[in-house]
Parts: C-alpha cells; sequence; structure tokens
C-alpha cells in the first residue's frame, strides 16, 4: 500500500529530463522466444499467456506478474531486432503507461520497479526510436518518476534480489538522467553498504538460492563495468563484493556450469554467469579463484575428476525465504562431465500450488525422508503462500579429504521431534571422480529421543518406522534395474554408464519429475528408491554410485543440447 501510495503522489511534477548516457544491454535476450513473442505466444515463468498484437500484463502466477511488470521480455524482443519487434515493444510500453503508469497495479513495488527501470534505460533507443517528440517525452518523464519513486522506496524493498535490483535501478537512472548527478556517489555508497549487509563474508545470501545469487553477481558486475565505462572506476569495496560473490557461485556450479537446483533456484543462466565473470576479471585484472574448502551459503561441494557432488549442508532459511525455502537438507546432486545425474525435481511454482507444495518436500530431493513426512514443517492457512515455518536446527558438516577420497559427514535433526531420529550422511567421492559412495543412518540417541522414537514405534505394532531414500534421475538419464533388483544402470546421452547399489537391498525405478521454470509442464524422469523400516535405535544403508569399469575416463560429448535452446509451446 505504501509503494502505490508513493507511486500516486510522486506521478505529478516529475521534470522532464533528458538521456546523458545509455548502459550497454547486458541481458541474454532468446531469438526463438522473442519470435514466439511476435506469435502472439508470451511465456513468463512457466505461464504461457496468449495475445494478439499486445503484451498480456495479466497473468496469475506472481512470478509471471513480476517478469511482464520488470520488462524482463525487452531482451527477447531486442534479440529479433528488426521493425515489428521494435513496435511490439513500444506497444508494450505505451500499455502499460496508460494502464499502470500513474501508480496503478501489481508493478509497483520496488524490486520489480527497479528492474523496470534498468530494462528501459539499457532498450532507450528500442523504445525510443521512430517516435514522436510526445511520446518521448512521455517516457523519459516516466523515467524521471521511477527514479523519484525508488529514492523513497528503495531501502524498504525486500531483503535479498529485490532491495539490490531497486538500489541498481536508481543508480542507473543517477547515472544516465540529466540533472541526477549529484545522487551518484551517495546511490553507489547505499547500494555497497545494503550488499554488504546482505552478502556473507563467503559470498553467499540468507535466502540460500543460488540462482538469486548469480543474479545479484549479474547486477552488481554490470554496475561496476558501465561505472568503469563512464569513467567512473569502481571503488576497492566493489571490487571485493564481487569477488565473494565469484567464488561463492564457482563453488556452487556444477561441472556442467548449471547451479546448484535449491530453495526455488534453478540452474540459472550460464551465459550470465560466464558474462559476468569475465567482466569482473576485466576490471579486477585478477581472475576470481576456487572456494576453500569449506561450505559456501551452506552448501557442501565435492569435486574430482570430471564429476562434482553438491549438498544443502545448512539449515533452510526459515527467517529469510519461508516461501519458498525447501524442505532439502542433505540433499545431493551429482554431475559427470557435462550430464547431470542426481538431481532433485526443482522449484515448482510457476506450475501452480499443488505443484509447489510437493516440490519443496522431502521427498522431492536426493536424500531420506520418512515416509509422509518432510525434514521440515510447512504452515499457512492461505494455500498461495505456504511457509516453511520449522526445520532441523542443528547441522554438521565435516569435510574429510584424503590423498584418495573428498568425503563429508553430515547430519540433522529434522525429525528429532516427530520420531526421535537424526539423520546421518557420509559421502565419500574417489579422487579420480568415478565412485560416489554413501552411508545414510537414523540413529535414535539420548533417553528423549529414545522414549519418542519407542512410543512411535509402539503405534506402528513393531512393524517400523517407513522411510525411504530417493535417488532423482535427470529425464534425459535411461536407466534400467539389473541383478535381480540388486542394481541400476544409469546410461547417459554422452554414453557414459554408472551403475548404483545398496548391499543388501532391493531397488525399485519409481516416476519422478523435473520441473524447470521455463516449462509449461513438468518433464517425466525416474527416481531409485530404497523402501525400509527402522525397527531399533540405528538403521544403516550403504551405497555406491559408480561408473562402469570399461567407461573412458574422457568421452567426447557430441551429443550437448544448445544451451539457448527454448521449449516448444
Amino acid at each position: 500500500m505504501m509503494d502505490r501510495l508513493a507511486a500516486l503522489l510522486l506521478a505529478r511534477g516529475q521534470p522532464v529530463t533528458a538521456l546523458v548516457a545509455q548502459p550497454q544491454p547486458r541481458g541474454t535476450g532468446q531469438f526463438a522466444r522473442g519470435k514466439q513473442m511476435l506469435a502472439g505466444n508470451f511465456l513468463m515463468a512457466g505461464e504461457l499467456l496468449k495475445s494478439g498484437d499486445a503484451v498480456p500484463f495479466r497473468a496469475t502466477t506472481a512470478d509471471a506478474v513480476d517478469a511482464l511488470h520488470g520488462f524482463d521480455w525487452l531482451n527477447d524482443l531486442a534479440a529479433v531486432g528488426d521493425q515489428q519487434a521494435r513496435k511490439l515493444a513500444q506497444k508494450g510500453l505505451a500499455d502499460w503507461l496508460a494502464q499502470f503508469g500513474r501508480g496503478q497495479g501489481p508493478g509497483w513495488v520496488p524490486g520489480v520497479a527497479g528492474r523496470r527501470l534498468l530494462n528501459w534505460l539499457s532498450h532507450a533507443v528500442l523504445l525510443m526510436q521512430g517516435q514522436e517528440k510526445p511520446f518521448q517525452d512521455r517516457f523519459l518523464r516516466a523515467l524521471a518518476h521511477h527514479a523519484g519513486f525508488l529514492v523513497r522506496r528503495a531501502g524498504r524493498a525486500a531483503p535479498g534480489l529485490p532491495r539490490i535490483a531497486a538500489h541498481t535501478g536508481l543508480l542507473f537512472a543517477a547515472l544516465s538522467l540529466e540533472g541526477w548527478e549529484r545522487r551518484i556517489d551517495p546511490t553507489a555508497k547505499a547500494l555497497l553498504a545494503d550488499c554488504n549487509r546482505q552478502i556473507d563474508n563467503d559470498g553467499g545470501i540468507a535466502t540460500r538460492s543460488p540462482e538469486d545469487l548469480l543474479q545479484i553477481f549479474v547486477l552488481l558486475s554490470w554496475t561496476a563495468q558501465t561505472l568503469d565505462d563512464l569513467g567512473r572506476a569502481p571503488d576497492a569495496g566493489m571490487l571485493d563484493l564481487l569477488s565473494r560473490l565469484g567464488r561463492a557461485l564457482r563453488a556452487l556450479r556444477h561441472a556442467d556450469g548449471g547451479l546448484a537446483r535449491f530453495h526455488g533456484g534453478g540452474r540459472g543462466n550460464e551465459a550470465d554467469l560466464v558474462a559476468a565473470l569475465a567482466m569482473h576479471d576485466a576490471l579486477y585484472r585478477n581472475p576470481v579463484a576456487g572456494s576453500g574448502a569449506g561450505p559456501v551459503m551452506g552448501f557442501a561441494r565435492l569435486a574430482a575428476g570430471r564429476s562434482t557432488v553438491l549438498v544443502d549442508a545448512a539449515p533452510p532459511p526459515v527467517v529469510a525465504a519461508p516461501s519458498q525455502a525447501h524442505a532439502s537438507t542433505l540433499a545431493f546432486e551429482l554431475t559427470s562431465n557435462r550430464r547431470p545425474v542426481i538431481v532433485s525435481c526443482g522449484d515448482g511454482t510457476s506450475l501452480g500450488v499443488d505443484w509447489q507444495r510437493a516440490s519443496r518436500a522431502s521427498a522431492s530431493h536426493s536424500t531420506l525422508s520418512i515416509d509422509g513426512y518432510s525434514s521440515a514443517r510447512f504452515t499457512g492457512t492461505d494455500r498461495n503462500r505456504l511457509k516453511l515455518t520449522d526445520g532441523p536446527r542443528h547441522v554438521g558438516c565435516e569435510f574429510r579429504h584424503t590423498s584418495y577420497s573428498r568425503a563429508v559427514a553430515l547430519s540433522h535433526d529434522g525429525y528429532i521431534d516427530s520420531h526421535g531420529l537424526e539423520h546421518t550422511r557420509f559421502l565419500d567421492l574417489s579422487a579420480d571422480g568415478r565412485v560416489l559412495s554413501g552411508e545414510d543412518m537414523l540413529i535414535s540417541g539420548g533417553r528423549t529421543a529414545r522414549k519418542r522414537f519407542d512410543d512411535v514405534l509402539v503405534r506402528t505394532r513393531g512393524a517400523g518406522i517407513a522411510y525411504s531414500l530417493r535417488f532423482h534421475l535427470h529425464p534425459e538419464v535411461e536407466a534400467s534395474v539389473d541383478m535381480n533388483g540388486t542394481a541400476v544402470s544409469i546410461m547417459l546421452r554422452s554414453g557414459e554408464i554408472w551403475v548404483f547399489r545398496a548391499e543388501g537391498h532391493a531397488l525399485t525405478l519409481a516416476p519422478s519429475v523435473y520441473l524447470e521454470k521455463a516449462r509449461l509442464k513438468p518433464r517425466a524422469s525416474l527416481q531409485i528408491v530404497l523402501s525400509l523400516r527402522a525397527q531399533g535405535y540405528t538403521s544403516q544403508v550403504n551405497w555406491v554410485l559408480a561408473k562402469a569399469q570399461d567407461t573412458p575416463l574422457a568421452l567426447r560429448d557430441t551429443m550437448q543440447e544448445n544451451p539457448l535452446a527454448v521449449p516448444e509451446l
């Protein structure tokens, strides 16, 4: 309410100004997606909106609304760049100004307004080319209106990416608009101070979403490069901040270049990450080094040979991001060369409430879960805003590297209150990256925990507490059960073959899904499931995932998909 009131009050009296500088577009627009828009199909955050010759600003999901009102689609139309694309972009701007320009609608929150202002400024030539002076003056007034709004409200934006986007949008306005030069230095200082408050010494953020971290890094790298282009070299504090972010993202990136998919984040745009790292290196003239051995943003990384393992090794962000946090503690992902093998299902927010809730459960991650329970609890009367309100309080993470392996010991207490059980997990990746060994245990220790376990066991009439180990496979993987149900063969499109075994336990292949924000529907996949029962104070499962012996150390992967490919509608 306060955001809209500020926007309405500032709608009058904003001076007509001129652009004294224009930041270069840094977004990686997709030509194919732009052509889809010209055909009347707008795919926004997984929601397909049909339109004739206009931009449809009426979406149903929050992510789609933000993408539309943030004008993220301008990058895709700019990638097409012809007269038809320019006219659609200009009509979209005119329609938005007519409907929402005075402060109405859902786009008047600081984070979205900052994104919109950044996109408008970087595509100002596209938006003003061939237009009459009255329209250009109206656009310039709108830029000044947004800048004035952000002066008042940027500091009130939600923590994390929205607040940084708001401050960044205001800084670009100060750099670009005539008469706003006096605001450049204080806005740059405010942006840096706010980032330092929100970004840890290891480069992590409180929401623990790797994709959010990437977007912040892209924004700040773009800011530093633009300052340098305009003869205002970024100070040492900004470069230090970028280095911390770069090191964190290196640690959260798999061997194939994609990010770990946890806490509402997807793989991220690999091109954006590479471009941002290149901008940083050019400015700092000191390439971003790899991360240290400790966890980064609560994620443990094991890397050896051509394999990477990333594990969620910290409590979920109950306070910082209760509406997007997942019950994924101790879940891991494995990538071999350029191919994901073991994954998380991903975030289902763009597919509706039911998919959102299902995707956040422990069963949608590659970890142990007690049947019918997650390691964290979700509550809320509004089904559109289910919040994670309680989860593991104590999560242990201890690296145990040797000369022949990279290993980590983990634990969490998410099932202590409900079942009196602690989950411990030990992961060991061989030095050549060909073997990942695991040990999962449920342990009831201490008088209180054992009493709780005994009470739950009585209710099962001695049958034991049912639990499952799940290993979700990437949809491009082909899997089959072998050796009378004691092994699963996993073939990657590169030709690599991995074999999964669990000592003395039968394995099953069950249906699973792979959720991506850019797709209208889930992709069908499979998961390896071990179904077990805890009948004593200690229950242990050992398993191993290893490359087949005849799989060579290196393969030429000629089947790699186009990273810029757009899903068919």
